[in-house]
């Protein structure tokens, strides 16, 4: 772990149907859904904050989509949150997920207070490069020849975990990534090629975790601690003996690593 995050932040301003509770929103991946942060839920609430798991646009009980954008994305987090009345939440986003929170706070630097940037990226190069075909090609090839999402949920899981993740974890991630409309897994594989938040890195001015799995093969630890580098007083983990999908594989391991930095930042509400 390297230095700790900027003080003198305060967690998210109160929301106003919760007690004067902060907020933490939490942000999926590719395939996930706001049920698959169900380990997280009863462990913030515990902690005494008031964790808001989103479903991104194509996911859960949203309909399907044939295109995104990652601005897009952006800007329908921006409107949740200005629904449900939060000021500057925390946000927990998880490689795709943490793209769109790294997008978030580019386009609003100060409507955050704090970010948890898990097992993601600054970019993903050029989306014309060799590269980005190959893995569009990769990912997408067993859809195009015909697989359905359930037919492939349990590989396409198996593939990113870690070696001995928690089978209840395991299961969960299965079921929200065979649930996931194919159209909206083609549409973002499609729109991740795209991503590149690197030139705003050094302007991230909230604290900052960057969070990664031992065996993330997505997401290098290696890189990861690059990433945390460029960002002004962040924090870097990596959790052991997990893969990219720490939250699922080691529950309790995840919450207490997060859970450090967002404690640390909220001010002194439990009166």
């Amino acid at each position: 772990m390297r230095a700790a995050a900027p003080a003198g932040t305060s967690l998210a301003r109160l929301h106003p149907d919760n007690g004067g509770t902060p907020s933490v929103v939490f942000l999926h991946g590719i395939g996930g859904a706001a049920r698959g942060w169900a380990p997280q839920i009863a462990a913030f609430k515990g902690a005494g904050l008031h964790p808001i798991a989103l479903d991104l646009p194509g996911y859960g009980a949203r309909p399907a989509v044939d295109t995104m954008d990652f601005e897009e994305l952006a800007a329908d987090l921006e409107a949740t949150i200005e629904r449900l009345g939060l000021e500057r939440p925390a946000l927990v986003g998880h490689s795709m997920g943490g793209m769109v929170a790294q997008t978030a706070m580019r386009r609003r630097p100060d409507g955050y207070c704090a970010a948890v940037l898990v097992g993601t990226s600054p970019a993903f190069g050029d989306s014309r490069g060799e590269f980005q075909k190959k893995f569009i090609a990769d990912r997408l090839g067993p859809l195009e020849a015909g697989a359905t999402m359930p037919e492939l949920a349990a590989s396409i899981v198996d593939g990113i975990m870690g070696p001995n993740p928690d089978a209840s974890g395991r299961a969960l991630a299965i079921d929200t990534m065979a649930s996931t409309p194919a159209s909206t897994y083609r549409a973002a594989i499609k729109c991740i090629v795209t991503f590149d938040e690197r030139a705003n890195l050094p302007n991230i001015g909230v604290p900052i975790l960057c969070l990664v799995g031992e065996h993330d093969r997505n997401a290098p630890p290696a890189m990861m601690e690059r990433m945390a580098a460029k960002i002004r007083g962040a924090r870097y983990v990596c959790l052991p003996g997990v893969g990219h999908l720490p939250n699922l594989e080691a529950p309790a391991a995840f919450n207490t690593a997060v859970l450090e930095l967002l404690l640390a930042t909220a001010p002194a509400v439990r009166a």
